[in-house]
């Protein structure tokens, strides 16, 4: 066998025995290797939980501090303008964003049988006519919106000098003086468990801490109505 014959056969091996190599595309060459995005931390539902129920537990301690705050006062307005009073000051709180220092206004009423041409019925007057009863936080801004409302001539009290109402001048109007605590709030669903919607299931749509009552809605005659319930007449629906 010629050297030339040998020289061919292992140059031959030569190549089969080295591993074929491919060509790096020009695209591809010197790219830099992807980030490894490291995995997000996750929230337990208990610790969302917890936050949420510390949240709650805040705005009702709050809530709750507004209402000790503050006092029911007497205010006299001239004759026949007691409702206009109450709808401007409350016209007036809106516009000031006064809901936390003046919580509500209240012009009591009292049902009273009347008889007419032969006829019994009962009507709705005025308990007091001339006053409007405010719960409120009282401070130079309260007094000032208060005081200078339209039909209002003044604070009752020694010099026009506002004088809280005291317990014993409030339970005759039905003024509830203690406080209840609740574990609900808007947007949350009750269960009346006493009175005259027992067992009637709501979705909460308003909370007045004032008067410590609840705002649901009751299908009444095929369509939703507003119905105000006290607070302790309802619970939180499990």
């Amino acid at each position: 066998m010629s050297e030339a014959k040998v020289k061919a056969i292992n140059l031959q091996a030569l190549k089969s025995a080295i591993p074929e190599v491919k060509e790096i595309p020009v695209s591809k060459r010197n790219r830099a290797p992807k980030p490894v995005e490291e995995p997000k931390p996750v929230l337990e539902d208990s610790v969302i939980e917890e936050g949420a129920a510390i949240a709650d537990g805040e705005q009702l301690d709050e809530n709750a501090a507004r209402v000790k705050d503050a006092d029911w006062y007497v205010v006299h307005t001239y004759s026949g303008y007691e409702n206009k009073v109450k709808a401007n000051i409350e016209k007036a709180i809106e516009n000031r964003s006064l809901q936390d220092e003046i919580l509500e206004v209240r012009v009591p009423m009292e049902n009273v049988v009347e008889m007419k041409n032969g006829s019994r019925r009962t009507v709705e007057k005025k308990l007091f006519p001339g006053y409007v009863l405010i719960n409120m936080i009282m401070n130079d801004e309260t007094w000032y919106v208060v005081r200078n409302t339209r039909g209002v001539t003044g604070f009752v009290g020694p010099g026009s000098k506002p004088v809280p109402l005291s317990e014993l001048e409030m339970k005759p109007l039905g003024i509830r003086t203690e406080n209840i605590s609740v574990d609900f709030e808007e947007g949350d669903t009750i269960v009346a468990v006493a009175g005259a919607w027992k067992d009637t299931i709501g979705v909460v749509r308003r909370m007045d801490f004032g008067k410590q009552t609840v705002t649901i809605n009751v299908e009444m005659f095929g369509r939703e109505t507003p119905v105000e319930i006290s607070f302790a007449e309802v619970r939180k629906y499990r």
